[in-house]
Order: C-alpha cells, then structure tokens, then sequence
C-alpha cells in the first residue's frame, strides 16, 4: 500500500493554485484515494481566527511572520500530520514555502531566520511535491478575484514573490513542478496527473 503524501500549491497572488488543488483532488478521490483538501492560512479551527487578520489587517511584519508560523504549527500538528498518519493524502494551498517567499524575499525579512522557524513551525515536515504555478505578474493580479493586503502591494513586491518562488524551485528540483499558468487548466491538471503517476504513485522502494 503506498504511503499518504503531501503535496502543496504555491504561486503569487492569482496564479490559480486553489482551483488547481480542488481539481487534482477530485481526481484523486475518483481514484480511489483519500484525500484531506486544507489551506494556510485558516486551516486549523485556530488559523480560522487568524485569517482574516492576515489577509486584511495592517500589522508589522514580523509580526505578521509570527502569525503565520503560529498558524502553520497549528495546522501541522492539529489537521495535517493526522491526516498523514490515518494514510490520507494531504493538498494544502500554501505552505512554508509561502512564507519563505512573501516574508523573505518580499518583505526582505532574512531568508536563514524563516528557514528555522519554519522548521519549528513544520516539525520538520517536507511536501512530498510542490506544485508552483508560474505566471507574469500583471497577468496573475488581473485574475486575483479574492482581494487580500497582499494583491493590493506594489507591482515591485509581486515580482520579488515571483522571483523568490523560482529561486526556491531551483534550490529543490526534485521537489518543485513548476507549471506555465498561461496553460489551460485542463493542461496543468494533466501534467500534475502526470508527475503523480511517474514518481509519487510508485511504491518508495521502488526503481
């Protein structure tokens, strides 16, 4: 029987990750697969309570760092490493690599720093695969249809976020799939279909 795994979804703001994650989730539960379908922030009952605040209040950003490390220790240990130990699969929109990016390199807080806390924050928990949909800016915040403090930052941030994403996916490659998100859903959906069943469908041990 293969392992549960946990994949995530990044991207900048409107690159369409959460359509993408609900997608491949319905695929996956059609297969046969039992599938927890979470976010960050608000994934845990006390994320919720932090939502709204980080996606609408004005706040310092380290403290804004520490909100969404709290939430994301929450959100481990309380929704996301159960569900991997009852050996259901885990998609989460957003992850460390979130903060990571739009901490670090957007809000040029240092990167050394949020790789420890995060580590703290994850208990040392890797996605098996990160999906990271790319896409030019100006492109990505015409589509953005949920307005945050985040989409309304200045065109300069977002291309930091983008910038930092590929840096990061270049730092890990055999954990990044990084997808056009000009292509057609249908396309990005079948190449992620595509990765799960060359690499992470097969058993652990296998060749």
């Amino acid at each position: 029987m293969l392992r549960a795994r946990f994949i995530t979804f990044e991207g900048i703001e409107g690159a369409g990750k959460t359509t993408l994650a609900q997608h491949l989730a319905q695929w996956l539960q059609a297969q046969g697969v039992p599938v927890l379908l979470t976010r960050e922030p608000g994934g845990s009952p006390m994320g919720a309570s932090l939502r709204s605040v980080l996606l609408h209040a004005t706040i310092d950003p380290y403290t804004e760092l520490f909100l969404f490390l709290a939430d994301r220790r929450e959100h481990t240990l309380r929704v996301i490493l159960p569900a991997l130990q009852a050996g259901t699969w885990v998609l989460c929109d957003r992850y460390a690599d979130s903060t990571l990016v739009y901490q670090g390199y957007g809000r040029g807080l240092d990167l050394a720093l949020i790789r420890q806390l995060n580590a703290i924050a994850t208990s040392g928990l890797t996605p098996d695969l990160t999906v990271l949909i790319d896409l030019p800016v100006e492109l990505a915040l015409a589509r953005a249809n949920t307005p945050t403090r985040f989409e309304a930052e200045s065109r300069t941030f977002h291309q930091r976020i983008r910038e930092g994403y590929l840096q990061e996916a270049a730092r890990a490659p055999e954990r990044f799939l990084i997808l056009d998100g000009q292509a057609p859903l249908a396309q990005l959906l079948e190449q992620v279909r595509q990765a799960l069943q060359t690499w992470l469908l097969r058993e652990p041990d296998a060749k």
